[in-house]
């Protein structure tokens, strides 16, 4: 009996500190809401990072064009990552590598899909080391 009493109470610390840590990634603001309009740019060390999404505002379930510009500068990769997900969710992974197609800019084809329990902010990270992975966070359109 006691040792069950021992599960169960681990069992609900547990499910408080999910609970807890869901609620406050879930909080994030998002942080590129003029991506409905036109592009986004951040700092990333000594370089500016653009991303845009097209079409029009962006939407779940339809094929989208990630456009990802960077200010040169040596070292650019020819392919870049780009990781897609939800804050506070576990959706699974979703990335896509987008291509150079000039120098500076890289382009590539993908889906961001529709949450079962109706949430819409989504994460954009470019992942590159060399940038410190930035991200940009906004609320998808239904």
């Amino acid at each position: 009996m006691k040792t069950w009493s021992i599960t169960l109470h681990r069992v609900a610390i547990l499910l408080f500190l999910l609970q807890t840590s869901t609620a406050a990634a879930s909080a994030e603001p998002a942080d590129c809401t003029a991506i409905h309009t036109g592009p986004c740019t951040k700092q990333a060390g000594n370089r500016k990072v653009t991303l845009e999404i097209d079409p029009k505002p962006v939407r779940h379930m339809a094929e989208l064009t990630f456009r990802v510009t960077i200010t040169p500068g040596e070292g650019l990769p020819s392919t870049l990552l780009l990781d897609l997900s939800m804050p506070g969710m576990v959706m699974g992974r979703n990335q896509l590598a987008i291509k150079q197609n000039t120098y500076g800019t890289w382009e590539g084809k993908g889906i961001i899909v529709k949450c079962m329990s109706g949430r819409t902010r989504w994460r954009v990270t470019l992942l590159s080391p060399e940038l410190a992975n930035p991200s940009f966070t906004f609320n998808v359109r239904d």
